[in-house]
């Protein structure tokens, strides 16, 4: 009921077990057993799957979810000054390959990105895209991230990581010519795979 909500996403995530057990109790139509078996086994899990009944922050279970390929893009921008896109554009910054850099970067955030997230699990990417292009005039940096994987868990994190490391690096190799750079926005533009379904921005 409304007191005690259960929505599907959160119902689908118990374990086997718990979904029986509230169901027998509330079978039975006892209240104060109803409103017990709920606090304990679902408790503040209703707010999030990130959390415990008792409230404690808990890495989500996966191990019941079907592997299904998964599928996230992201991007983030780097503005800055005329000297800074010229030696970017040219090719000509001091601590050198400023784009390619960047892009390892980025691929290497996507495959660390459960050391980074204390929450996000460590899954099997299988196919990681860092593209960078260069937008003259508005003197920033483009980077556009794709993450796959086929696993129990999506890989937003993962696409999210690598345009913002990808970003940050482009930015570190640059900073020398200007240290106002501006990093952003960086934002999720699609995801599909997953019982939650797909996404568009």
């Amino acid at each position: 009921g409304e007191s005690r909500p259960l929505p599907s996403a959160l119902w689908s995530g118990l374990s086997a077990l718990d979904r029986y057990a509230l169901g027998k109790v509330a079978s039975k139509a006892r209240a104060e057993r109803i409103a017990a078996a709920y606090a304990e086994i679902v408790g503040a899990s209703v707010l999030s799957t990130h959390l415990s009944p008792s409230g404690a922050v808990r890495m989500v279970d996966v191990g019941a979810k079907n592997s299904t390929l998964r599928r996230a893009v992201a991007e983030s921008f780097v503005s800055m000054g005329p000297e800074a896109f010229a030696r970017l554009d040219g090719a000509s910054a001091g601590k050198g390959d400023v784009l390619a850099t960047a892009r390892i970067a980025g691929i290497q955030a996507a495959k660390r990105t459960s050391d980074l997230i204390p929450l996000c699990h460590a899954i099997g990417i299988t196919h990681v895209s860092v593209e960078i292009e260069l937008e003259p005039s508005a003197r920033r940096a483009h980077v556009l991230c794709t993450v796959e994987t086929f696993d129990r868990t999506g890989v937003e994190m993962e696409a999210l990581c690598a345009a913002s490391v990808a970003a940050l690096t482009v930015y570190d190799m640059l900073k020398a010519y200007d240290r106002s750079m501006e990093l952003g926005p960086t934002r999720l533009l699609s995801k599909s795979g997953g019982r939650s379904g797909d996404y568009s921005r």
